[in-house]
């Protein structure tokens, strides 16, 4: 049976009046000429307010890079993300609203990533005493990488904060260096800060998930749910394509895994996955490589496995073999990894 496909990097259905026009308004609030902000997107200011624009990923990221380079600011992705969550977009952002904990917001925030978070997609994992919330690129947003990111953490620390009444103990691991502007860290997210670390993702003690939203309706939230699967059922899929092989690959990271047979699960020419993946920025191996490092990551510092016990997982035959290929994914020797996910 074929694998689902998703969205690609070209597919118009983000609304333009919804996740584009927070960024809009910011870059309008500060005095930015709008036809200069959206030159090269294909999107003109009458489009978006006339609310039925819809406009790919690809747009997006133009309109991005412009408001970057406009607004010379090291504050906009932080202003940008305390904006987006549970944000204007109907009735899904009516769900996120009547969220009755934070892991439903977690979980509705994943579910609904198309309509939600279009360019990033959030990954929740749990063990026995925290809570992790990571993103991975599912459209190839290339140079707008760090912007999405700091926008991403913010997004959930403010709707967070807004929604359960209290400021939660977040703590972030950050996949670069430390930027020069590390206090719009501090001030936006927590001073409880990593860089330089494997992977990015937020995290926070378990009984954070289950503590009771003051404001929730229980009905008006299901209400909106039901009605917000419609509209993705209406989408015709929960995520992009590069999502769809994320998930793939993670569900048979224990198999034999090469570009003929993935093709083949999605029923179509090793030529043809070769393509799409290129027209993402990305290739097949580097897919495979990422998966195999997220599932490394997860089972040494959340598990407590061993090197052989993780080479034997990954069904890695040699040690060594493993320990090379691991060093390729991350830079580091297994050995280093030990004071990775602690403050």
């Amino acid at each position: 049976m074929a694998m689902p496909t998703g969205y690609d990097c070209d597919t118009r259905f983000i609304a333009a009046h919804h996740q584009p026009a927070v960024l809009i308004d910011l870059a309008l609030s500060r005095g930015i000429d709008n036809h200069q902000l959206l030159r090269g997107s294909g999107l003109f200011y009458e489009d978006v307010i006339g609310g039925q624009a819809r406009i790919s990923p690809r747009q997006f990221l133009t309109l991005i890079g412009n408001a970057q380079r406009l607004l010379e600011a090291d504050d906009s992705s932080f202003l940008f993300g305390q904006r987006l969550l549970p944000g204007h977009y109907g009735e899904v952002s009516h769900a996120l609203t009547h969220a009755c904990t934070l892991q439903q917001a977690l979980e509705q925030l994943q579910q609904f990533r198309a309509l939600l978070s279009p360019l990033l997609t959030p990954r929740l994992l749990l063990d026995e005493r925290r809570a992790y919330l990571y993103w991975t690129d599912n459209c190839g947003i290339g140079n707008q990488q760090r912007f999405l990111t700091e926008a991403s953490l913010t997004a959930v620390v403010a709707m967070s904060r807004r929604l359960s009444g209290e400021r939660l103990p977040w703590r972030f691991h950050l996949a670069y260096p430390q930027p020069r502007h590390v206090e719009q860290y501090w001030v936006h997210l927590s001073e409880q800060l990593t860089f330089a670390s494997q992977m990015t993702m937020m995290s926070l003690p378990l009984e954070y998930l289950h503590k009771p939203w003051p404001g929730a309706s229980a009905t008006a939230g299901q209400v909106a749910q039901q009605a917000s699967c419609a509209q993705l059922e209406s989408l015709g899929w929960p995520g992009s394509f590069i999502d769809q092989l994320y998930d793939h690959l993670y569900a048979n990271i224990r198999e034999p895994l090469n570009l003929e047979r993935v093709a083949q699960s999605f029923e179509m020419s090793p030529a043809s996955l070769k393509r799409k993946l290129h027209k993402h920025g990305t290739g097949f191996q580097e897919q495979l490589d990422q998966v195999r490092k997220h599932v490394a990551l997860y089972l040494y510092q959340m598990k407590g496995y061993s090197n052989d016990e993780v080479a034997s997982y990954l069904r890695f035959n040699d040690t060594t073999n493993f320990r090379r290929s691991f060093k390729r994914w991350t830079g580091l020797a297994p050995s280093s990894l030990r004071q990775l996910f602690q403050s």
